[in-house]
């Protein structure tokens, strides 16, 4: 069964992710990539542009399905060692979340809304995640059809 992620990510970090194939959650840790398996749908949503910075981006960001269930580590520096999934990402336009508030189950009614992003990496319903695809302009009718058929063959 397909399920439908977010993870929390800075702008300038998913851009390196969506530029190298890859999904690396909370800081390159090991756990939030084992919850996910092949097909499964991710979504990041950047709160802010860059890690370090403090320019808020508030936005969903990239989108993209994993390809397989292996879990990879690299070596960034010698105490950094993050570990990674192959992620095939689709072009889209980031969604400022602003707009889509009322809308998501899971930031409807919630006043402290930007609390639930804190965990970096949750689980959402598939049609919050059609409402937020649709806002990056992303046409799933032919997305999701094509994406089963080709991880099909992979």
């Amino acid at each position: 069964m397909t399920r439908y992620w977010i993870g929390v990510v800075s702008r300038n970090h998913v851009e390196r992710g969506v530029d190298g194939g890859f999904a690396q959650l909370c800081h390159g840790k090991q756990a939030p990539l084992q919850r996910m398996k092949m097909g499964d749908w991710l979504i990041y949503y950047s709160p802010k542009i860059d890690l370090a910075g403090k320019q808020a981006c508030q936005a969903f960001t990239a989108i993209g399905r994993l390809v397989d269930d292996g879990i990879y580590q690299v070596e960034i520096t010698e105490d950094f060692c993050p570990f990674r999934r192959e992620v095939d990402y689709l072009p889209c336009s980031p969604a400022d979340i602003r707009p889509l508030l009322d809308e998501l189950f899971f930031t409807k009614d919630a006043p402290n809304w930007g609390w639930l992003f804190r965990r970096g990496h949750f689980e959402i319903q598939k049609a919050d995640f059609e409402r937020i695809a649709s806002a990056m302009n992303v046409d799933l009718r032919f997305t999701m059809d094509n994406y089963d058929s080709r991880i099909d063959v992979i």
